[in-house]
């Protein structure tokens, strides 16, 4: 196990998996119990940020409480307990150029998608959004060394364009085939809407609080289109974009 700080708050955590990692598809994820103990008592959700080689993961996370405390203080070592990998990933079809769109921690499970996407040699565009350039320093230079054309905002202005990610997108949009997105709502839902007006198809990686990461505490629902709710553990994390309601 090693951990990796890449800015104030932002960790990346490398785990032997060898359960897990080859069996893992881009947009999976896993459920981590932070201790051995019960606090906390529920595992957090964690998307595969990448699969090194066949027999290990990274995760990539933003310490907000005690979990992730936990986790960004692991050291070389320490076991943890890990569930996965769970739901459902990206598609990765033919289309080809590509455009993943990541705002802030939504970025975590686009690297592995970019570098499953390269190894096909389709052409991908990478639209990173984040409040700082500190944030993005390591993870572009990740998509840049797999071969993506990167482009970054930032709330504050201190790299890239000075705004909202999706403002890069629509000029994009045109060259087109597919759309990947995962970040905070707001950003996927205008992700959503630009790409149905370009009639591009998008999938959407979805977050939510889990108690359980396999469909029984039901708490990770979001409104469905046609559907009712979906529940993100299991029908997601990954889905069509015209599948959620995005205003409710």
């Amino acid at each position: 196990m090693a951990v990796e700080q890449l800015a104030d708050t932002f960790y990346r955590l490398t785990l032997a998996a060898p359960q897990i990692a080859p069996a893992s598809h881009p947009g999976q994820f896993v459920m981590v119990a932070c201790s051995p103990g019960l606090n906390p008592l529920l595992r957090r959700p964690f998307s595969v940020h990448r699969r090194c080689d066949p027999d290990r993961i990274q995760l990539l996370f933003r310490v907000v409480g005690q979990g992730t405390e936990l986790l960004a203080a692991k050291k070389p070592g320490d076991v943890l307990n890990l569930i996965g990998p769970l739901g459902r990933g990206f598609t990765v079809d033919a289309a080809d150029p590509v455009c993943l769109i990541g705002g802030g921690i939504g970025i975590a499970p686009l690297l592995f998608l970019a570098e499953q996407l390269r190894m096909t040699r389709r052409a991908c565009t990478v639209l990173l959004g984040s409040r700082t350039a500190a944030e993005l320093y390591r993870l572009t230079a990740d998509f840049i060394e797999c071969g993506c054309e990167v482009e970054i905002a930032t709330d504050d202005g201190s790299a890239g364009y000075h705004g909202l990610v999706t403002d890069l997108l629509p000029r994009r949009l045109s060259a087109m085939k597919r759309c990947y997105a995962c970040g905070p709502k707001p950003m996927m839902a205008t992700t959503a809407l630009l790409c149905q007006a370009a009639r591009v198809p998008c999938q959407v990686s979805l977050e939510a609080h889990m108690a359980c990461g396999l469909g029984a505490c039901l708490g990770c629902t979001v409104h469905g289109v046609e559907n009712g709710y979906l529940h993100i553990c299991r029908q997601g994390p990954v889905l069509n974009a015209e599948e959620v309601a995005w205003n409710r």
